[in-house]
């Protein structure tokens, strides 16, 4: 499914993506940190290179790290993985239909290199194996849905063995990912601009900010068009690019904010007054119900791609990952997938 995609540079802030930096740009190397490895066509960075200094979007008490240079860092087994996966993404922020955590793989194997990804396709699997890694961390579920065999004979049966059989951990952090501070739609907020942010609907076991997607300021008041315009060119280059309801030249202030499908949180964006609400998967019903609730048509919408929107939080989960790591006296190469997991290949509009 790959098709070449784009990837905008992990660490370009609001700024650097209000400039309009374009497509071509925006396939500069993924951070200061990362090194692309040409063999591969991967962005790689060490765990202990990233624990040299604190991620941006990392939690609240995790940005002291260790001086001494000295210190030699250890490869670490699965379990110890695990241990700073729960850190950063506690199962307990799961929501409950939710299927996270370890799919695959042994708990004392060691792991050299981990790989997040969006999907676990088949392709981001072989792209996996192919590069080395003995762990692919995932944001969506393989096994979402309950299964009575694993047999090669499909397509989740084959991902299973291909894991197994090269020696390749799953593991899936989902809706803990969405929920956690620093997750999916705190990287989005940070990418648009937002300021006094909150989340959107509050974890029932979490922090005060901790919860599925967020609301905020934008620095001032901005046109529709040009805040759809900018997040854009924030996101990896997809078929079914931005979609827009609403007056193009209309101003907006208070952004409401998820990734991936956020049309059952029409309810929570209404009763936060958000000006327009940005999220992906907007199907024909919800949306054409939300924009008659209120005769000014507000919330205004944004739809993007459920891949890309969720895309922007790996390589911001990457770092913080390593960070723990390194903070716990362990080093592991990280990568980038550079597969394109978006579903749709092109599209046709009006005069193309």
């Amino acid at each position: 499914m790959s098709k070449d995609p784009t990837f905008p540079p992990h660490d370009a802030g609001p700024d650097a993506v209000a400039q309009g930096a374009d497509a071509d740009e925006a396939a500069a190397e993924v951070g200061e940190h990362v090194d692309t490895a040409a063999d591969e066509g991967l962005s790689v960075v060490p765990a202990a290179e990233l624990a040299e200094e604190p991620a941006e979007n990392q939690p609240a008490g995790q940005d002291d790290r260790p001086g001494d240079d000295s210190v030699s860092l250890e490869t670490p087994v699965l379990a110890d993985v695990l241990v700073a996966v729960e850190e950063l993404w506690p199962e307990s922020l799961a929501e409950e239909w939710d299927k996270v955590g370890l799919v695959v793989g042994r708990p004392d194997a060691d792991v050299e290199r981990i790989m997040f990804a969006v999907d676990p396709t088949l392709e981001v699997i072989d792209e996996a194996l192919e590069w080395g890694a003995q762990l692919l961390i995932t944001h969506h579920p393989l096994l979402l849905k309950g299964v009575n065999s694993v047999a090669a004979t499909s397509g989740k049966g084959r991902a299973v063995h291909r894991l197994i059989e090269g020696g390749c951990a799953l593991l899936t952090v989902h809706t803990n990912g969405d929920s956690a501070v620093g997750g999916v739609s705190d990287v989005l907020a940070d990418v648009i601009g937002l300021g006094s942010v909150q989340p959107l609907l509050p974890a029932a076991h979490g922090l005060p900010e901790e919860g599925i997607g967020r609301v905020g300021l934008l620095a001032g008041a901005e046109k529709l068009g040009d805040l759809a315009a900018r997040i854009f060119l924030s996101l990896p280059a997809v078929a079914g690019g931005v979609r827009v309801a609403g007056d193009r030249d209309a101003l907006v202030h208070k952004v409401a904010v998820c990734g991936g499908a956020g049309d059952s949180l029409f309810d929570a964006v209404r009763a936060s007054d958000a000006d327009v609400f940005i999220t992906a998967d907007l199907r024909h019903h919800p949306a054409s119900e939300a924009r008659e609730v209120r005769p000014d048509g507000r919330p205004y919408l944004i739809d993007m791609s459920h891949f890309a929107s969720e895309w922007l939080w790996l390589p911001a989960a990457m770092e913080a990952l390593g960070n723990v790591l390194g903070d716990q006296g362990f080093a592991a190469e990280l990568a980038l997938s550079q597969t394109n997991t978006d579903p749709w290949d092109f599209i046709l509009t009006p005069g193309n």
